[in-house]
Parts: structure tokens; C-alpha cells; sequence
């Protein structure tokens, strides 16, 4: 698409009003480039509207005018999706204003925002009003509601209560021909129909934008058993996983797995962290508790876990947060590892993820290629491995030439992708696919799926103003 004149800028910025507005004058940065610098785009504005019929008003004039459009949440994601393009064609869409409660519903256990709201100002009010929101991530305390559902957001808690898609009810959306769809409607079964509100969890904004929701909320927890476990193998962890699934179902909402590695750089780097167990092991889980009931019955829950684990030989030593301060100190481990990889050196990352059962024979197999074709790196695999979501990360050497252990970076991904496809996984668990990883998916996605997907952004956004270069 070509550059908006100055016309047309002139007419998008009426829709918002001129203090609503940030220019190619002014930095631009936090809009505009990847927040791992990775990419750098350009933007001649940055419109935050401040209603959702001034984002219809915005799309209906870059209908008109054959003008891209980039809507952005708090711009925290991994993958590129909400960040322009180099050319400087490409107005951003800030929903940073867009941040009202419209309303919450306690007896009916569901709230419904705009898009732009802080995914940490949710879970605040939920636990205010003794109501649980699960989803928890890392960039809480910045990332909007909004951006979550678009990316259809992971967390920490996907074991027990599912992705973000498992928590909405109702969209409201701005289609790419500036219509408004209202569809906030709060019911559990609505049996009439395409269910709508799938189209666009998970679209990264390629189909439209999403000015409000309707979210559930759940019972706040009365009691959590938090427990730092240390195993010899991933072998172990799932054994491990499979025994505390068995004994406490669905009250397992946390089970994160880190190798000795990943625990080490973090006691390294980051400060108030001290080892949890009094001698290293190969690997470690953070698990987690939830009780509807009390205290006493996930502590007792997570008792009769760990009793079980060490009787079998699943684990080989294991501690029980005796206080909130002590879960939040084992949680802090677990939270700061990326922050602490990013201390340690650069990284050739992978975000995957395979059927459970499998991820101890994917750790071997994926080793195995890294063996063979770049041994000297540090693996720094973590993640959820209780819903199947691991990231396989290579980090560089210590002391190794930063350019030269990157210049690995397309080898690798191909090498490790390629496995994950083979064993049934998926090359994006939870970041999304955006710019980074499209062309990836063009080729590992059934070309079925592929062109059902085309057919859709084709068929909702003819002109392709919506997010364009991104996902497909």
C-alpha cells in the first residue's frame, strides 16, 4: 500500500482528536519495534481511540482510503503481530484509552471491559470481589486484555483452567469494513450457530479489532500447596505429573519444569533468589495446589504427592512453602528465568509444544540434533510441562562470539521445528505467530487448514487493512 497523504492523515487524526494522537515527531519506539529488537517498523501515527465507534470510524475511513491498519494491545508479545511494517505506510492503533469496567457480575461470575484493560487491573478486581481471573503472565502488569484474547495468551495456568480462549464468553469487534459486532453475551451455551467469537481468539488482529469482552471469572482459591521438586530426568517430571494428576485432578493448576541450568542463572543474576533444595539436581518441577476448600486440604493434597513421589523414586528431594512469602519466593525462580537468560547471553529460542506423553522422548531426540550440529550450547529448556509447552532454548557458549553462535539461528529453528511437526506439536504453544514465525507456518500448517484460513481473511478483509504480514 502506498503512503497516506497528508490529507488523509489529517482525517484520521479528526477521528480521534489531536491529543489523541502521536506522530512521526515524536518517539515512537515502544509502537513501533519488536520489544526484543528484533524488528524496527515505522508509523506516520499512533491513534488511541477512546470508543469503540471511534475505531469504527478509523477502519471505515482506512477502508476508504486503502489505508493498513495495525491494532496494538500493550505491545508485550513475542512474535512480532502487533508492530508495523518498515515502509511507514502503516498506522498503528493503540487501545491504551480504551480501558473502562463496564460491568462485573459476581452472582453470574463474569466482568466485561474494554480491550485495552491491564490484565493485572482484572485479576485485582477479581480477587477484590473474591473471585479468581487465571490467566497469569509474566507481563502482566503491562499487557491488555484485549492483546491476550487476540493471541489467544498461555500462562502458567493452562494445566488447570485452559488458554484464554477458555475464558471468554462475548466479543465485541470492529470488522474490517468498520461494522461494529456486538456480540457480549454472557451465556455458557448459546447453541445457535457459528460460534463467532472463535474467529477472532488467537487472529492477532487480522481479522478485526477487539474493542470489548466478556470474560468468566472463577471461586478464588480458600488454600494453596506451592512445592519446589527435584528429579533426575524428565522421565521422572512426567511420571511425576501423571501421580499428582491421579491424586489431585483439576486442583493441580501449576506444573513448570526447569533444568539446573536455567535455576543456577537465576540464583546468579537475580537478586532476593536463593536455592530452594540444599543440593543441586539435573532437574526440577514447580508445582502448584488450588483448593476451593482451605489450606488444609491442599497442603494435605500436595502431602500425600510428594509422600507417594519419594516412596516410588519419582523424585529425589522436595520442599513445601510453609507461608505466602515462601511460595512467593519459589515462584520468583520460576518467573525470572527468562530475565536471567537475557543476563546470561543471547538465545536461539523455541516456543513448542508436543503431546505430554512425548516430551521426554522430544528433550532427547532434540538434544541429539543439538549434539550433533552445535554441541557447545547451554540448553535452557523451562516452561509448562503440564500442558505439553516447552521452550527449547540454545544459549550461546559462555565466552563464544555473540554474531557468530546467532548466525546458527535459521539452522536451528528448521532442525528443531521439524521434529516438533514429526511428533504431533505445535511450532507456536503460546506466542503466536505474527511476523516472526509466518512463513514457518505457510510451511509446517496442513495446507487445508492453511487455505481455510486464507479463505477466511480473504473473505472478512478483502482489502487487507487489517494487520497485513502477519499470520498468513
Amino acid at each position: 500500500m502506498s503512503a497516506p497523504s497528508q490529507k488523509t492523515l489529517d482525517a484520521f487524526i479528526a477521528c480521534v482528536g489531536v491529543k489523541n494522537v502521536l506522530t512521526s515527531s515524536d518517539d515512537l519506539t515502544h509502537y513501533t519495534d519488536e520489544n526484543r529488537d528484533l524488528y524496527k517498523g515505522k508509523t506516520p501515527l499512533v491513534l488511541k481511540p477512546g470508543s469503540t465507534e471511534e475505531v469504527s470510524a478509523i477502519v471505515k475511513l482506512a477502508v476508504e482510503t486503502k489505508t493498513a491498519l495495525v491494532p496494538q494491545g500493550g505491545h508485550t508479545g513475542h512474535a512480532a503481530g502487533g508492530m508495523p511494517d518498515e515502509s511507514g505506510n502503516q498506522i498503528v492503533v493503540s487501545m491504551e484509552r480504551m480501558n473502562r469496567i463496564r460491568h462485573i457480575d459476581i452472582e453470574g461470575n463474569f466482568l466485561i471491559v474494554d480491550a485495552g484493560v491491564i490484565l493485572e487491573t482484572i485479576r485485582n478486581l477479581a480477587d477484590e470481589n473474591d473471585r479468581l481471573f487465571p490467566l497469569s503472565l509474566g507481563s502482566q502488569g503491562s499487557c491488555q486484555i484485549g492483546g491476550n484474547i487476540s493471541t489467544n495468551a498461555g500462562g502458567t495456568a493452562v494445566l488447570s483452567y485452559g488458554n484464554t480462549r477458555e475464558f471468554v464468553l462475548g466479543l465485541e469487534v470492529v470488522l474490517p469494513n468498520g461494522e461494529i459486532w456486538n456480540g457480549l453475551r454472557s451465556l455458557k451455551k448459546d447453541n445457535t450457530g457459528y460460534d463467532l467469537k472463535n474467529l477472532f481468539v488467537g487472529a492477532e488482529g487480522t481479522l478485526g479489532i477487539i474493542t470489548g469482552c466478556v470474560i468468566k471469572l472463577f471461586p478464588k482459591p480458600r488454600g494453596k500447596a506451592t512445592a519446589f521438586v527435584g528429579l533426575n530426568s524428565p522421565e521422572h517430571a512426567l511420571k511425576l505429573l501423571t501421580l499428582a494428576s491421579r491424586i489431585a485432578g483439576n486442583m493441580l493448576t501449576t506444573f513448570e519444569l526447569m533444568p539446573a541450568l536455567a535455576i543456577n542463572c537465576t540464583l546468579k543474576h537475580i537478586a532476593d533468589t536463593r536455592a530452594p533444595l540444599a543440593d543441586e539436581h539435573k532437574w526440577s518441577v514447580l508445582a502448584e495446589i488450588s483448593s476451593i476448600r482451605s489450606e488444609e486440604d491442599a497442603a494435605s493434597t500436595m502431602q500425600e504427592i510428594l509422600e507417594n513421589a519419594l516412596e516410588d523414586g519419582v523424585c529425589e528431594d522436595a520442599t513445601l512453602a510453609q507461608s505466602v512469602d515462601q511460595q512467593k519466593a519459589l515462584w520468583r525462580i520460576r518467573e525470572m528465568m527468562p530475565i536471567a537468560q537475557r543476563q546470561e547471553g543471547v538465545s536461539i529460542r523455541h516456543d513448542i509444544s508436543v503431546p505430554i506423553n512425548l516430551m521426554p522422548e522430544f528433550l532427547d531426540r532434540a538434544n541429539a540434533i543439538i549434539d550433533a550440529e552445535l554441541p557447545d550450547s547451554r540448553r535452557y529448556t523451562f516452561g509448562h510441562m503440564g500442558d505439553g509447552n516447552i521452550h527449547y532454548n540454545l544459549m550461546q557458549p559462555v565466552g563464544s562470539d555473540t554474531d557468530a553462535f546467532l548466525a546458527h539461528r535459521g539452522e536451528m529453528n528448521d532442525l528443531i521445528h521439524a521434529l516438533v511437526v514429526e511428533m504431533g506439536g505445535s511450532i507456536s504453544a503460546e506466542h503466536g505467530i505474527g511476523r516472526m514465525k509466518r512463513e514457518l507456518l505457510a510451511k509446517t500448517k496442513d495446507p487445508v487448514e492453511l487455505k481455510l484460513m486464507k479463505s477466511l481473511k480473504a473473505t472478512l478483509d478483502p482489502n487487507n487493512i487489517m494487520n497485513p504480514g502477519k499470520v498468513i
